[in-house]
């Protein structure tokens, strides 16, 4: 049986996962199974013990942005799911090319490094995505996990493949050695307080996508946020294809493709969810609405708008439609020579002016 946790409002994994898996899947929603919902993973695993002769194991799957204590802590200090389950291990999937910037993250007053804690506390380290980084780092990033947690396991992979041997019913949660590392393990009293700069945008809707819209979308979002997105993913109902297109990525690194029809009786809508710090989440739902096959464009031909270039705000107006991909061509004010396109219909690369008089070049705001 697998409990998931998801840091948003909306579920991605249940579109995913077969329809023929013979797994109990619960979803645990918006917020971290280590402070906001943690009831919500207590009633989960009693609903999930009436059911236990279905099953060998329950895996919990956290957010990436979890404090694994306070999720341990529940099967020693609530008396029925002491008596219901014992602690068998607690997996770590470490991300071999952006750990060590996540481990020397710096985080406000008060707020704890996730990726520090998640070390600290695992019996067994998936050092992940070993391909995208050169042999010859591994040894210094394997160093690092063992400052932090000089007795775990590490185990090489790439996605995430493993023999599962080595990591179910191996026994290897050690209260003692938790104690050891944190005294105050068994203190219910305790808050994990989360980095407020980090936050998730998710939206599910029906119409079809535009593909060709959408990649071009994702791909200005990454050039935009890069190591700022922690993580996104999304199952998506692009128009014309019977496969549902699946995306995924941290960072920079990404990979989208077609995988499994929808089901016959299966509603066909678009969700994701990102995950990342300081991001506009409503910029992000509204440059996926843009990629709805029935999306309007927001302004006509001839229309006076403000155009991002590389130094600032250039006026100009719309002189056409969708040329290379792009919604809007853009002449130039003062200069009949000069076109601009306009990659995306949203505010953050075209917008109408508040007046005329704002109708002027006016530069990018310099970063501090």
């Amino acid at each position: 049986a697998i409990i998931e946790n998801e840091f948003g409002e909306i579920g991605v994994d249940e579109k995913i996962l077969s329809e023929k898996t013979n797994e109990e899947i619960i979803e645990v929603m918006n917020g971290c199974v280590c402070c906001t919902v943690r009831g919500d993973l207590v009633v989960s695993l009693k609903k999930l013990h009436k059911k236990i002769e279905l099953f060998d194991a329950v895996i919990i799957e956290t957010t990436g942005l979890a404090d694994p204590a306070p999720v341990a802590q529940t099967f020693f200090v609530d008396d029925d799911i002491k008596s219901m389950y014992s602690l068998d291990g607690i997996i770590t999937v470490v991300d071999a090319k952006h750990i060590i910037p996540r481990l020397d993250e710096e985080k406000p007053e008060g707020v704890e490094n996730e990726a520090v804690e998640q070390v600290a506390f695992a019996d067994r380290i998936l050092l992940n995505k070993t391909d995208l980084v050169e042999e010859k780092e591994l040894p210094a990033i394997e160093e690092r996990v063992k400052k932090i947690n000089p007795t775990v396991q590490i185990f090489r992979s790439q996605y995430s493949k493993v023999d599962p041997k080595h990591l179910i019913n191996v026994n290897a949660f050690s209260l003692d050695r938790v104690l050891e590392m944190d005294s105050e393990f068994l203190n219910t009293d305790g808050e994990h307080e989360h980095d407020p700069t980090v936050a998730s945008c998710s939206t599910k809707f029906d119409t079809p996508l535009d593909v060709d819209l959408m990649q071009s979308w994702i791909r200005l979002m990454l050039g935009k946020y890069g190591a700022n997105l922690y993580r996104y993913k999304g199952v998506l109902n692009v128009d014309g294809a019977a496969a549902k297109y699946v995306f995924q990525g941290v960072g920079m690194i990404y990979t989208g493709n077609f995988k499994g029809n929808w089901g016959k009786d299966e509603k066909r809508e678009s969700r994701f969810v990102f995950i990342g710090k300081n991001l506009d989440k409503q910029g992000l739902i509204d440059g996926f609405l843009k990629c709805k096959i029935d999306a309007e464009l927001r302004f006509k031909i001839g229309d006076k708008v403000l155009a991002s270039g590389e130094e600032g705000w250039v006026p100009g107006t719309i002189s056409r439609y969708w040329e290379n991909g792009m919604p809007y061509v853009i002449k130039v004010a003062g200069n009949d020579e000069s076109d601009m396109l306009c990659p995306f219909d949203v505010d953050e690369f075209c917008k109408a002016p508040a007046s005329d008089a704002e109708w002027v070049f006016k530069p990018h705001p310099i970063d501090a």
